[in-house]
């Protein structure tokens, strides 16, 4: 067994007393905060990773790849439209996939290294090889060459998610890929099928579009993204198809023929597209399968996951579980507060934290999207009386010097109370910007109404004034 307190590479040891407090399956952010969580309490942990390094799917080919690959794209594409760089050159200055890898695996490898800092800092061990359990309180670990078992008062499952595969589908086909593989990509395509516009197939859309491949994004329902509010997911349409995606809505695949150069999709409407590769990015699966649950009374759905209780304990009393396994938010943001939360059940057999109401999302398109609280079809169909605020970005000081008008910011608010409902942030720094409005959002009584962006002051010439211009559009707008 491979045990590290200090680095992945440290040399491998025997566990000296192999009881612990609580054993954490899994490294990825639930993981992680229920780790370190338990550690500062004072409990003796060990963390099960099945692979070399820690970080789980969020650091090593989820979240940060991509949003490393989004954002050298992103400047590529600033660069490519900034008149004050492009005079001169005849063509456009252009990188290919494997060569924004490379700053992508350069990121990986940072995360990596801190994040096993951190177990080392805080005395939790860190056990590398393949988790399986035996009872309600013991786990086999198999590492090649031998197995080795550990026990523990409590278990925590935190085995993360990865890429839903349809049976029929060849994945081992070097030009069908899924939202992991896809990472290995070597050359080039000058046509990218991507099968799913969920948050990850419209983020690889933008990705693809801006190396300047031919994106054929295809949609199994009528409008991309339809979580989010309206007239931000048709501006996500809008800014897609204006940079050269081609969107098919209502489409399902019949069947994925691999070929010697490409991939041939057939879809049950009849259609036929053929392109040098696929992506195939329609929803994940919890990855319970190996756990071997029935050892201890637990039955998974039928996408891996595991239901649990408000203190993220499931139907087995000592074995908890956070983070894309059990469904809902799906978020490496949610998953961290989820694993700090379980802790505090795990040690005083109750958690008074609960996650906040409103969970920010942030979806990393180009341009970025990121909102927080209702929609305006959920107020709609909830008969609550709202009106909007909005500041379009193109009459924004700093937009306009940044060229970046694109977007707009979108307030919501009760027209009584003046309370904040919703804030929708479609454009540059979307995620950051919706981060202002959020706190606010939280605050508790008067001090959460849109007045307060009126009332106070912000730094000028700043993104941020998107507040003030967007909630004085919202005030008049009241009779």
């Amino acid at each position: 067994m491979t045990k590290q307190k200090a680095s992945p590479t440290t040399p491998c040891e025997e566990i000296e007393n192999n009881h612990y407090d609580a054993i954490i399956i899994g490294s990825g952010p639930g993981g992680e905060g229920a780790a370190m969580n338990l550690s500062k309490r004072g409990q003796r942990v060990a963390v099960v990773e099945r692979h070399q390094d820690v970080g789980g799917g969020c650091t090593h080919w989820g979240t940060i790849p991509s949003k490393a690959l989004r954002h050298s794209v992103s400047r590529l594409i600033d660069f490519n439209n900034s008149p004050l760089f492009v005079e001169g050159f005849h063509k456009p200055r252009a990188w290919t996939f494997d060569q924004i890898l490379k700053q992508a695996a350069s990121v990986v490898t940072k995360q990596t290294r801190m994040r096993a800092g951190f177990y080392n800092r805080n005395d939790v061990d860190v056990i590398h090889g393949c988790a399986e359990l035996v009872d309600r309180n013991t786990v086999k670990v198999v590492v090649e060459g031998g197995t080795e078992t550990i026990t523990a008062d409590k278990l925590l499952l935190a085995p993360g998610s990865r890429p839903y595969r349809p049976a029929d589908i060849d994945f081992s086909h070097p030009r069908v890929y899924d939202s992991d593989t896809i990472l290995n990509l070597t050359h080039h395509p000058r046509h990218i099928i991507i099968y799913g516009a969920g948050v990850i197939g419209c983020e690889y859309a933008s990705i693809f579009r801006g190396l300047d491949c031919k994106v054929t994004l295809i949609d199994s329902r009528e409008r991309l993204l339809s979580f989010l509010d309206v007239e931000i997911s048709d501006a996500l349409s809008y800014h897609l198809r204006s940079s050269g995606v081609m969107i098919r809505h209502n489409e399902t695949y019949a069947s994925v023929v691999g070929e010697d150069h490409g991939v041939v999709v057939n879809f049950e409407s009849g259609k036929r597209l053929k392109a040098d590769a696929l992506l195939f990015a329609n929803g994940r699966t919890g990855n319970t399968d190996t756990l071997k649950l029935d050892k201890v009374g637990l039955k998974a759905n039928h996408r891996g996951q595991l239901e649990v209780n408000e203190h993220y304990q499931t139907s087995v009393e000592n074995i908890y579980a956070v983070g894309d396994v059990i469904g809902y938010p799906s978020l490496a943001s949610a998953a961290y507060d989820q694993g700090r939360i379980a802790a505090d059940a795990i040690v005083d057999g109750k958690a008074e934290a609960k996650l906040i109401g409103n969970i920010p999302t942030g979806i990393y398109t180009i341009p970025e999207i990121s909102s927080v609280g209702k929609t305006e079809q959920e107020l709609t169909a909830a008969k609550i009386p709202y009106e909007i605020g909005q500041a379009h970005f193109s009459s924004l000081a700093r937009a306009q010097i940044a060229n970046a008008g694109v977007g707009c910011l979108k307030l919501l608010f009760h027209r009584e109370t003046k309370q904040i409902l919703g804030i929708h942030c479609f454009g540059v720094n979307a995620s950051e910007i919706l981060h202002i409005g959020q706190a606010i959002m939280e605050q508790e009584g008067d001090a959460n109404t849109i007045e307060y962006f009126v009332r106070t002051t912000f730094n000028y010439p700043t993104m941020a004034e998107a507040y003030r211009v967007a909630a004085l559009n919202g005030l008049n707008r009241l009779f």
